[in-house]
């Protein structure tokens, strides 16, 4: 029991039924008195109050039980409206979803090399206002807008760091710039792989989990650091910026702020696996799913991977014959083949995690993104035995369970937490 002002308490049992209702969907008077341990009067009073403020409304009845179904209440979708956007080359995509967390509608815009007319601010007013018509609402009604993109803005400058590949988003008065084109939408930056990590972390693999890695690999490889519940981001935003770190099996890289790239992106990150694989003998496809360029580097990797994880398991799960020991790469191994390949690449992806656990001792490492995905569970076991005798601690890896855009996802996600305190703040009604 929680002393305290009949108002103020009144205020916290209505927050509290409003986040069960977004947790579990429509619910009975009767089931928010058992979730709650309110009486049926006060939870009548307090439903009457919030559909009297709009904010929540009659979902039909329950069913499966004798007798008349119980009369449910739900969130109403329409109080608020959030968006996230996904910045890679060559496109934004941009997502929109109500306060109960549905996604309404997404929207991919094609942007060129070099921006046009307007710049990044036009590239991002058109995503969001593609977003927003196909989700039957508008750009200014949106409470809360989250981009995500590669690199970080450093807080005592405010311009992009770790991102040089991103064109026309270095400008320092860029964030400006966005604001008043936005306006009077609030605008909030964060980095592509925190915004995955908060995805797993509410949706997916590190539900539950306080102290956690996520490991990204897709045109980069990067890591999202969660110590204690919260986002570490270092004090210019790099914290996690693992492709720069220095590692065993790859020369010492030097000048990684004007190449964009450091030992760990070279020795594991995308560009690295067709080296591996002609080192190996296998055959490098050209062209990825979907009939990629084979210039296009993430998936030339994924494919790969998704072949090398192929050969090494039989459909009825037994490994390849002949694909217990990995090889050393650059022999000619009667093994190898797509099978030592994903066995190599296993060694080199745990050489850079194993830092990691050293610095952080996590409880998991979620490893995810579209590289690593493809190499399912067999890279993940190949890796964990790997790290096993690498690191001092044994941290439990997972593979990413938010399918489709994660990044979009923990966009969506982050906003919601805001925005909810600001609509389920009844203290004025």
């Amino acid at each position: 029991m929680v002393a305290g002002t009949p108002r103020v308490l009144r205020v916290m049992n209505e927050r509290a039924t409003l986040d069960l209702l977004t947790e579990h969907g429509a619910l009975s008077r009767a089931r928010i008195g058992a979730l709650t341990g309110l009486s049926k009067p006060t939870v009548s009073q307090l439903l009457a109050r919030l559909e009297a403020a709009g904010l929540v409304g009659p979902a039909g009845t329950s069913e499966g039980r004798p007798g008349p179904g119980a009369r449910l209440y739900a969130l109403r979708g329409e109080v608020a409206y959030v968006a996230a956007l996904d910045v890679r080359p060559g496109r934004i995509r941009a997502a929109v979803a109500d306060v109960t967390g549905t996604v309404l509608a997404t929207h991919t815009l094609a942007t060129p090399a070099r921006p046009g007319p307007g710049g990044v601010p036009a590239q991002l007013t058109a995503a969001l206002d593609g977003a927003a018509r196909a989700a039957g609402t508008e750009r200014p009604a949106l409470r809360r807008v989250v981009v995500g993109t590669p690199g970080a803005f450093d807080p005592r400058t405010g311009r992009l760091r770790y991102a040089g590949h991103l064109a026309g988003w270095h400008s320092p008065g860029l964030l400006a710039e966005v604001a008043a084109a936005l306006h009077p939408v609030p605008v909030e930056y964060e980095n592509d792989v925190n915004l995955a990590a908060v995805a797993e972390r509410r949706l997916g693999a590190a539900r539950g989990h306080e102290d956690f890695v996520l490991l990204w690999n897709g045109t980069g490889l990067g890591a999202a650091l969660v110590i204690g519940g919260r986002l570490h981001r270092g004090w210019t935003g790099g914290a996690g910026e693992i492709g720069f770190l220095p590692v065993a099996g790859t020369p010492l890289v030097r000048g990684v702020a004007r190449t964009g790239s450091g030992g760990f992106q070279e020795l594991a990150g995308a560009q690295a696996l067709p080296r591996l694989a002609e080192e190996l003998g296998v055959a490098v496809p050209q062209a990825g799913p979907e009939g990629a360029d084979p210039a296009d580097g993430e998936a030339v990797a994924a494919a790969l991977l998704r072949t090398a994880a192929e050969a090494y398991t039989r459909p009825g799960g037994d490994p390849v014959p002949g694909a217990a020991e990995p090889p050393h790469e650059g022999t000619s191994s009667p093994h190898a083949g797509p099978a030592a390949l994903l066995r190599a690449y296993a060694v080199r992806l745990a050489t850079g995690i194993a830092s990691l656990v050293a610095v952080l001792d996590p409880a998991v490492i979620v490893l995810t993104g579209r590289v690593l995905a493809a190499g399912g569970e067999p890279l993940l076991r190949l890796t964990e035995a790997e790290l096993a005798e690498l690191a001092p601690s044994r941290p439990r890896l997972l593979a990413g369970e938010v399918t489709g855009d994660p990044v979009v996802r923990g966009g969506l996600e982050a906003a919601l937490t805001t925005v909810r305190d600001e609509v389920f703040d009844t203290a004025a009604l």
